[in-house]
Formats: structure tokens, sequence, C-alpha cells
């Protein structure tokens, strides 16, 4: 059994980041073309000419001149963020016993599971699962046992299936359960 650490993982990002390199891309060839006509003899286009106007007279302190510096540090700050995370949070690695192939567990379908499993336990009546990363939160309606016996039942069932499942990192259980409430 391998306890090599593996991480999450990574999610492609192929759209934006198509959508990203054209925009740049056609900004950057508009810019070139726009230089070259300058040092071919031609006149700048009235963009880049009411642009760098702008610049050269507003001061640096300028309202207009701080949040375009902003969005641009914001925006660079984000697309920095994106290419350094693995993103796919809601993949949980599973364990790599052998082989080169990877598999990983949906956190719904490892909430399926779980709830398939405490339905199973004698004197559940319903349960709400929630999984994070991190941690599995189950909450269960008892409707004819003793909560003691339901909570140990459900503990031991649950654990087993978070054995179960193969995850790299199982999440810890946090299990709550109380008493139907009887309707009139």
């Amino acid at each position: 059994m391998s306890t090599r650490h593996e991480g999450r993982f990574w999610s492609a990002r192929r759209v934006p980041a198509v959508l990203v390199g054209l925009v740049v891309l056609g900004g950057a060839g508009l810019l070139l073309y726009d230089v070259a006509a300058v040092r071919a003899g031609r006149r700048g286009m009235a963009w880049r000419r009411t642009l760098s106007g702008e610049l050269a007279t507003r001061p640096l302190d300028d309202v207009w001149v701080l949040v375009g510096a902003g969005v641009a540090t914001a925006l660079g700050l984000w697309l920095f963020v994106l290419a350094a995370t693995p993103g796919l949070r809601t993949v949980l690695p599973m364990r790599r016993d052998s082989g080169p192939v990877r598999a990983g567990l949906d956190r719904t379908a490892v909430a399926l599971v779980l709830r398939e499993r405490a339905l199973a336990v004698s004197g559940v009546q319903s349960v709400r699962v929630r999984t994070r990363r991190r941690a599995v939160t189950v909450r269960a309606v008892s409707h004819f046992r003793e909560l003691d016996e339901v909570h140990d039942d459900l503990r031991t069932a649950l654990d087993q299936g978070i054995a179960e499942l193969g995850l790299q990192r199982p999440p810890s259980l946090s299990l709550h359960v109380a008493h139907a409430v009887k309707r009139r």
C-alpha cells in the first residue's frame, strides 16, 4: 500500500486560458500594429493618441489612474491565483495502491454513499450529510430507539463506510443524532 501524498486534482482551465490568451494576443497585436504604423510615418490610432495624452497630463494621484492601476493589479493577482491553485475542490483523491491510475470521488458521491449507510442503520428516520475536504457532518433523526444506541451504531457504520471509500486523506466525522419531533 502506497503512502505517497498525491495532493488534489488540477483543473484543466482550458476555456479561461484560451480567452485570456486571445485577449492578450489581440491587444498586443493591435499595439504592435500601431507602433509599426507610427514608425513607418503614419499617424497613430486615435485611441492610443488619446490614451497617451491622458496619461501624460494626469497626475499619478488622480482617481482614474489609481482605479485603473487597482483594477489591473487585482486582475493580475486573480490570474496568478488561478494559475497557482489546483482547482477541482469537489474531487477527493483516493489512495493509489498500485499502478499509474489515479482516481477521485466527488464530494456529492461521498455524501450519497454515507447517507445510504446511515439510512441502513435501524432506528434512523432521516439523514443529512454534508461533505467537505477534511470533514463529514452527519445529522440524523432517530424515531424509535435510544439516541445513544443509534449514535453508536451510526458511528460504527459511518467509520467503516469512510474507511471503505479508500480516500487518501479520510475526512473526520462529526455526528449529531436527535429524536424525531412528534407532529399532531
